[in-house]
């Protein structure tokens, strides 16, 4: 089990709404700052190949000017790998890409890109950078990102969170069963993906987890509450579902 339960709050969204002015306002570094003075545990931010919310600029400011630790999201590519190793973040977790999806769609199969993820892995593992595969509740996924040496798995909740009824309930203990096996393995499990206030408890219970990624669900109740007031309202939640196990922050 996990005492502690932290929260990474990932602020593509706000460079989203920057660019679609193509101006500089909001500015994820502002965002960044705030997301730390509400009590946020880590910075993740996914730099995409076609740029189209956070940019190489806004990597460069969050490595340098934010003492939380940055989780950089990325393709598994030859030029993510190069800007990984010359900014250096806290973490890699490497995640799949397609152009034309709006969000990360899924975990990344681990189990058939074997061969071409093995060297980035082994390059970011060597640089001192930890290496996260975003991946589904699969065992298989699971044991084959232990086999290449990940020091994380994220596990997909994006399911879990758009079902409901009996299905949200599969889900569930699809994910409960997933972080059991990866703790079993000694890999550090984390989740993410779609978590908002009405799901983040069933997950923040699950002992095995020791991160939460959070993004998008956050800088849009910003709109509404503001993002200081949004994130301790998730950290709230967060704490008190890992309470019930007696868990201390």
């Amino acid at each position: 089990m996990s005492e502690i339960l932290n929260l990474g709050v990932n602020i593509d969204h706000v460079a989203t709404i920057r660019n679609a002015r193509g101006e500089s306002h909001p500015a994820p570094l502002r965002a960044a700052h705030l997301v730390a003075k509400a009590g946020a545990d880590g910075i993740t931010a996914h730099l995409r190949e076609d740029r189209r919310h956070m940019t190489d600029a806004d990597i460069a400011s969050l490595t340098t000017e934010i003492d939380l630790p940055l989780n950089l999201e990325m393709a598994a590519t030859d030029e993510m790998l190069k800007i990984a190793l010359k900014h250096l973040p806290h973490a890699a977790c490497i995640v799949p890409e397609k152009r034309q999806e709006r969000t990360t769609e899924g975990g990344l199969d681990v189990v058939g890109g074997q061969n071409y993820l093995m060297p980035i892995i082994r390059s970011l593992t060597d640089s001192g950078i930890r290496v996260s595969l975003f991946v589904e509740a699969d065992m298989l996924q699971i044991d084959a990102a232990k086999n290449l040496g990940a020091s994380v798995v994220e596990i997909h909740t994006g399911a879990y969170c758009n079902a409901s009824g009996i299905l949200r309930e599969q889900e569930l203990s699809r994910i409960k069963k997933a972080a059991v096996h990866a703790a079993g393995l000694n890999i550090e499990v984390h989740a993410g993906h779609g978590l908002g206030f009405d799901t983040v408890g069933a997950i923040a219970e699950i002992p095995q987890f020791s991160e939460l990624n959070i993004g998008h669900f956050l800088i849009g109740e910003a709109i509404f509450e503001g993002l200081d007031s949004s994130i301790k309202r998730m950290r709230s939640l967060m704490d008190n579902a890992r309470a019930t196990l007696g868990g201390e922050r």
